[in-house]
């Protein structure tokens, strides 16, 4: 796979140029702005927004809840699973970084010293989102957005090939998908278990007023301890 970026006719490495020259054109600050969206911003906001579908899911109480949060959980477990699995494909092809192999390139983060293929970046902001996207479309494609835009600051920061972001969105997508039947078995007991506790339930489904259930008091009545029963006070 390194071979693959020693010529400078290559796609990969012409497109690499053409977004990395962005770069050199734009304003010192903006610059920095994208290194920190780039490097920190996107994957900040790719958990802000997981756990905002959270917050809706729990608010919204649907019957589903359950499985939708459980939907939630898998999101960061699959990313995680998911750089796991590209620490030995990283291994195996051993692609070094552009900023090493090719002069002229405006490089806006120091000290990358690991292999280039894949980026896991790319894989972490779209395992995320194609997880999220499997909870809650609406959220999902604003996430699918993030992880594009990841992508491009990879290559624009001069840190990446173009090939090693595709090679992330691949590996992300493919690891969200491919498991996400296995983790939604092991993980919807789990939070249909969470949603029956007395003091945990609110993660899943937020309380409503209104609702009356076995823990609450209604108006004019008195409820005993002895036996668990429940007596009227009748004395008028």
């Amino acid at each position: 796979m390194a071979g693959l970026a020693d010529s400078g006719s290559n796609p990969d490495v012409d497109l690499l140029y053409d977004i990395n020259g962005l770069a050199k054109a734009a304003p010192p600050w903006f610059d920095r702005v994208m290194e920190y969206v780039g490097e920190y911003g996107l994957l900040l906001a790719m958990v802000l927004l997981v756990l905002g579908c959270w917050w809706t899911v729990r608010r919204r109480g649907a019957e589903d809840a359950a499985s939708s949060v459980a939907a939630l959980v898998w999101a960061p477990l699959a990313a995680g699973i998911a750089v796991l699995v590209n620490v030995p494909i990283r291994g195996f092809v051993e692609r070094p970084r552009p900023f090493l192999d090719h002069q002229g390139l405006e490089v806006l983060v120091s000290g990358k010293t690991d292999y280039s293929f894949v980026s896991d970046h790319a894989t972490i902001t779209m395992a995320m989102a194609v997880a999220l996207f499997v909870a809650n479309r609406r959220f999902g494609l604003v996430g699918i957005g993030l992880g594009l835009l990841e992508g491009f600051c990879r290559v624009y920061m001069g840190v990446h090939y173009p090939t090693d972001v595709v090679g992330g969105f691949a590996l992300g997508t493919a690891v969200a998908l491919l498991l996400s039947p296995v983790a939604m078995a092991l993980l919807t007991p789990v939070t249909r278990a969470v949603e029956r506790s007395p003091r945990a339930g609110w993660l899943i489904r937020a309380r409503t007023r209104g609702h009356v259930g076995r823990d609450t008091v209604i108006p004019g009545t008195r409820r005993e301890a002895s036996g668990g029963s429940e007596e009227r006070d009748l004395a008028a």
